[in-house]
């Protein structure tokens, strides 16, 4: 008997650690505080979920309807990458091929752009000098007289009528010397490395120099506008006027005036290598003129004969025997006058929203020549591949040949595009940056630029802020929309290896899908 109790007491003393152990100490017990807390923790938890599966929701309708617009039957066979982001953190939100090499075209200049204002800053001013390494002696300079540019892609035919009237406040009457243009600011390659041939006498395909006038407030750099006029009678040849007038510019006139009723069939060619230009074709009497834009084949001399003319509009002659050439001036020399351009601020509007591509490989040139003391193409675009990289982009997914996106060799991809419109975000030159997009819709040239006819209605008119891009095969559009609820998105629509007409309504449609979504 006492064995079996004393088995039991030992029973039962087991059964009560196990008990105790079973019970949970006073500590672990959470106090009501420390339970609200945790409550709210979880709610907040549940809370975030359901913001995320929401967003998630939203997302995947956004992803649908853009996936949708992809699958027109135009884009098959084509190469189309599209990225969407959150401008307020980066978020990519959508991105379809979004790290698929692809040619930029002119969406290029929103890299040339960026590493322009990154590296000369928005003040910043190019220089044109009219300087001598003689004297004035009475009325008459005595040596010779240079005009030293430094790149502006902005001097016009009234800038140089000021530096003859400047000359002429001097007390110059007369200049026994020569007049030497002197470009050596950039080296003397005149094109990028592939732009075709055939591009060359168009005003996209202008040479790039140091020295060079614009015909217009465009600031159209190393251009002359050719206006042919019909002749009075039926088969008299029209008439031309060059806009700046210069004798550097030969007419080659083969066209002729014909009836009223007749076609209007003029062409303007310049020859390759030389500045002849060739008039063929025929024009109606009585008929409006017909205006074309031609590059030229030495942007510095063109501009020294102009000058040459202010000079003699101005009174002031050239004595004894003289050239106008070009050369290299000394480095001794006296300054007589000078103009500074506009500042990169300003000429940022025409660059981007006219998409003009001199602007874009002088500020190539121009960023190497202040950073590698070389105004090279090769120099300016290591400057802009390392500006690139300072804003965290990978070398293996961009390829730069030219600062206007002129080149079929140029490669980026829409995630990095979309990527680098975000970071740039956060620079103090950002807003000037943003303001020189083009706006849809917006009718004013200067406003609305190359998308002032395209998404004219709300929700995109005056809302999408973007560069476009356009080659043989190429269309591209990318920038900024805020979205129906407020929330700014930056996107990138690249399309490649397109046959036919032109896709840029499948890019409207896109954004316009961006335009109209909420998030909420």
């Amino acid at each position: 008997m006492p064995s079996f109790s004393r088995h039991w007491r030992y029973l039962i003393v087991i059964l009560l650690f196990i008990g105790l152990a079973l019970l949970p100490h006073h500590e672990n017990y959470p106090s009501h505080a420390t339970a609200a807390k945790s409550s709210e923790a979880i709610a907040t938890k549940k809370s975030s979920r359901h913001i995320s599966q929401a967003k998630q929701t939203t997302d995947e309708s956004l992803k649908e309807k853009i996936n949708h617009i992809l699958s027109d039957p135009r884009l098959d066979g084509v190469s189309i990458g599209v990225s969407v982001r959150r401008a307020q953190d980066g978020e990519l939100i959508y991105t379809h091929n979004g790290q698929l090499h692809l040619h930029p075209a002119s969406n290029m200049k929103l890299i040339t752009g960026v590493s322009a204002l990154n590296v000369l800053g928005p003040d910043y001013r190019f220089n044109t000098t009219i300087a001598t390494d003689g004297n004035i002696r009475g009325q008459v300079l005595q040596g010779n007289l240079y005009m030293v540019g430094q790149g502006d892609p902005t001097l016009l035919k009234e800038d140089l009528d000021q530096f003859a009237k400047d000359l002429k406040a001097k007390g110059i009457q007369k200049i026994k010397g020569d007049l030497i243009a002197d470009e050596s600011w950039y080296d003397d390659v005149r094109y990028s490395q592939d732009l075709n041939w055939s591009d060359e006498e168009n005003y996209p395909g202008a040479p790039i120099s140091a020295l060079t006038l614009s015909p217009n407030n465009d600031y159209d750099a190393s251009t002359v506008i050719v206006e042919v006029f019909p002749g009075n009678k039926i088969n008299e040849p029209p008439k031309v006027k060059l806009i700046p007038e210069t004798d550097v510019i030969e007419i080659v006139n083969r066209a002729k005036t014909v009836a009223k009723d007749a076609d209007r069939k003029i062409t303007v060619e310049r020859e390759h290598g030389t500045n002849r230009m060739i008039i063929n074709g025929t024009i109606p009497v009585g008929s409006n003129e017909t205006r074309v834009w031609r590059t030229v084949w030495d942007p510095a001399l063109y501009t020294l004969d102009v000058f040459h003319k202010s000079l003699t509009e101005e009174g002031i002659t050239m004595i004894g025997k003289h050239q106008q050439k070009k050369g290299v001036a000394p480095k001794k020399l006296t300054t007589l006058t000078s103009k500074k351009s506009i500042p990169l601020e300003e000429l940022m509007i025409p660059f981007m929203k006219l998409s003009n591509n001199g602007h874009g490989e002088t500020l190539v040139k121009e960023m190497g020549r202040v950073v590698y003391d070389e105004g090279s193409w090769d120099k300016g675009l290591q400057v802009m591949e390392e500006t690139l990289e300072s804003y965290d982009m990978d070398k293996k997914h961009f390829l730069l040949r030219d600062g206007s996106g002129m080149s079929h060799k140029n490669i980026v991809t829409t995630d990095a595009l979309t990527e680098l419109l975000y970071t740039v975000q956060s620079e103090p030159w950002f807003d000037i940056f943003e303001n020189a997009q083009p706006v849809a819709g917006e009718p004013d040239r200067l406003v609305g630029g190359t998308l002032r006819f395209r998404m004219t209605e709300e929700p995109t008119k005056g809302n999408v802020k973007a560069k476009t891009g356009s080659l043989t095969g190429v269309n591209t559009l990318s920038g900024y929309v805020t979205s129906a609820d407020g929330e700014k998105l930056i996107f990138s629509i690249l399309i490649n290896n397109q046959i036919g007409s032109s896709l840029t309504d499948i890019q409207d449609d896109i954004a316009t899908v961006l335009a109209e979504h909420e998030f909420e």
